[in-house]
């Protein structure tokens, strides 16, 4: 990391009486979260004592064994209590995303609040508007950056094994249990100085990984066997799920984590697309392979973005209409 950007942030946090927020992106994935509460470890261990972290709505809950987890505070639950943190806070940490409108109901306070505000995302195209921007597409994670960055200021010492068990989980998560984006070597060192804290790797894979509810594996099943569309001759795979699928498998938030992967993962398939409706429009989530750059049908058709071959949307028109025109998007650019 740039150790002049590194020497601006120690000069805005010494005063360690400050208050000091984190603010994951919505809908919170394993690198938001695992970033934003290592970091929260981290300033315990440093001595700061006026610190919060604030997530705009519920994650997943493969997630909440996490440490920490109890001290997030959800802002769609304590509204009042999550815009007065951000309004008053000294310093905002943004970790996990590159532009306000990530955080959706809190973008105008988070845009409005006087407190220096730090980025620290591995996200292309940053937006302006924060102070002090750390931003590196090469990195594998959020997580890693956050390693880094305690490093820049000469605290790995500081790092404690539950701060190592959430950056363990925000790189695991990003990668695919290292599965993409993690070329660099320095991400597996990052990785062995987590190991060598205490971290125990095939541990926290099964936590995230292998705790399924019934209802979850239901879903999956569903998804694979009643709405999976694949039209091989472009290479792309879909799974529409309305509200009703959901109702019907008792949907919880994070229960449908990963399933674009198996549109994915079959033979010849270079974009999946998982369409998931809400109440007031539909989530997109792109996976892709090679060189089908998702970040970019993300950003000029859904509103939203991400990395190349990782990328997400929404559309506010009906499920039926976003599926239709995504086909016809997809016919269209052949």
């Amino acid at each position: 990391m740039d150790k002049t950007q590194i020497l601006r942030a120690a000069e805005y946090l010494k005063d360690r009486s400050q208050s000091i927020v984190m603010i994951m992106h919505t809908s919170p994935d394993g690198d938001a979260v695992g970033s934003s509460l290592a970091f929260y470890d981290y300033l315990l261990n440093a001595g700061y004592s006026n610190i919060h972290v604030i997530a705009p709505n519920p994650y997943a809950s493969f997630l909440h064994w996490i440490p920490h987890h109890d001290k997030v505070i959800i802002a769609e639950k304590e509204k009042e209590k999550a815009k007065d943190l951000i309004s008053s806070a000294s310093i905002l940490f943004c970790l996990d995303f590159n532009g306000f409108s990530r955080v959706n109901h809190l973008e105008k306070v988070l845009r409005d609040s006087k407190g220096v505000k730090i980025m620290i995302d591995h996200h292309p195209g940053p937006e302006s508007g924060f102070d002090l921007v750390f931003s590196d597409t090469d990195a594998s994670s959020t997580a890693e950056m956050v390693y880094e960055f305690i490093a820049g200021l000469g605290d790995t010492e500081k790092i404690s094994l539950q701060a190592a068990q959430c950056l363990y989980v925000g790189i695991i998560t990003d990668t695919g249990s290292f599965s993409y984006g993690c070329n660099n070597p320095r991400t597996y060192e990052i990785v062995a100085r987590l190991i060598e804290k205490g971290v125990d790797g095939a541990h926290i894979h099964h936590l995230i990984y292998s705790t399924y509810t019934i209802d979850r594996m239901r879903l999956l099943g569903y998804c694979l066997s009643e709405r999976l569309t694949v039209m091989p001759e472009y290479q792309v795979a879909f799974i529409a799920l309305s509200k009703e699928d959901l109702k019907k498998f008792n949907h919880q938030e994070g229960d449908t984590e990963g399933v674009v992967n198996y549109a994915l993962a079959i033979r010849d398939i270079s974009l999946a697309v998982l369409f998931t409706e809400k109440n007031n429009y539909v989530k997109v989530s792109f996976r892709s392979v090679g060189d089908v750059d998702v970040n970019k049908l993300a950003r000029n058709y859904y509103e939203g973005g991400g990395h190349k071959n990782a990328a997400g949307g929404k559309s506010f028109r009906s499920l039926e209409h976003t599926v239709t025109s995504f086909i016809s998007l997809v016919k269209g650019s052949s």
